[in-house]
């Protein structure tokens, strides 16, 4: 075998460094994610400038990439708290979030990858207790559980927006009270619920009541108008009327024509 030039042994060498140099500054930003570029020779982390984006690029050889995910992500927490009245309450919570993609140079020069660990979960435990703190087991069982929900957000979120995270929702997914606490609560609501309902009944009753004296008074009106309107001569006439029409019946009949003493006696025979 014939020995190979001089000349290609430089150049072989030549070839790997350069492939190993590629190799190092290649990088490739996946979906959904970012880079912040650090430049070991110029003053570290990249804050004046984007984040490196989706997709390939070359970086010196020298640098380094941290990638983040920068798509909204979900942290489940289970938390216990006290209520206004000292009696412990478990929370089952999550929290959606994601780093602010325009900031996430900031973010990785003050809290680094482990931000999750280092500011979301302490802001959303410190919230939780702070709300809760607030209001009674009996709050918690009824329905102000929505504006706990809101307040515990709104709390949150007060904390994040100065740490260069963007918090989107917070979510109260499940309350757990002591067992006694929560046999007391529902007997409360049960009392509550059958003390509406007889409430519920005796103004039914009432307003029954109110209907029939309302129809009664009514009737006794119309029964007052009625009789002063009926004078004697028109009481007379109705008698005659009905005498006329009697007389056309074929049976016989003694008919009183008048009233009290003045009445006097007719006797129609057959037809």
């Amino acid at each position: 075998m014939e020995k190979l030039p001089k000349i290609a042994l430089p150049v072989i060498f030549v070839a790997v460094v350069l492939i190993i140099l590629l190799a190092k500054s290649a990088v490739t930003i996946g979906s959904g994610e970012a880079g912040v570029l650090y430049k070991t020779f110029d003053n570290g982390v990249v804050t004046d400038s984007p984040p490196l984006g989706e997709g390939f690029h070359i970086i010196a050889p020298w640098n380094k990439v941290y990638v983040y995910e920068v798509r909204q992500q979900e942290l489940f927490e289970k938390m216990k708290v006290l209520s206004s009245n000292g009696l412990e309450i478990q929370i089952d919570a999550s929290a959606w979030y994601q780093p602010v993609q325009s900031q996430l140079g900031n973010l990785h020069q003050t809290l680094g990858e482990g931000y999750l660990q280092r500011v979301i979960q302490p802001a959303i435990r410190s919230a939780a207790r702070s709300v809760i703190g607030r209001y009674t087991p009996d709050d918690l069982y009824s329905t102000k559980r929505d504006a706990i929900q809101v307040e515990i957000y709104e709390e949150t979120k007060k904390i994040l927006d100065k740490q260069y995270v963007q918090l989107n929702e917070v979510l109260v997914r499940d309350v757990t009270l002591p067992p006694t606490i929560k046999e007391a609560i529902e007997r409360k609501l049960k009392q509550e619920q059958e003390s509406l309902e007889y409430e519920f009944r005796l103004e039914s009753a009432r307003k029954e009541a109110e209907k029939v004296i309302i129809e009664a008074k009514g009737k006794a009106e119309s029964n007052r108008i009625l009789s002063a309107s009926l004078t004697d001569k028109i009481l007379q006439d109705k008698g005659i009327e009905a005498t006329v029409k009697l007389s056309e019946s074929p049976n016989s009949k003694v008919i009183v024509i008048g009233s009290g003493d003045t009445g006097m006696p007719i006797i129609l025979g057959n037809q």
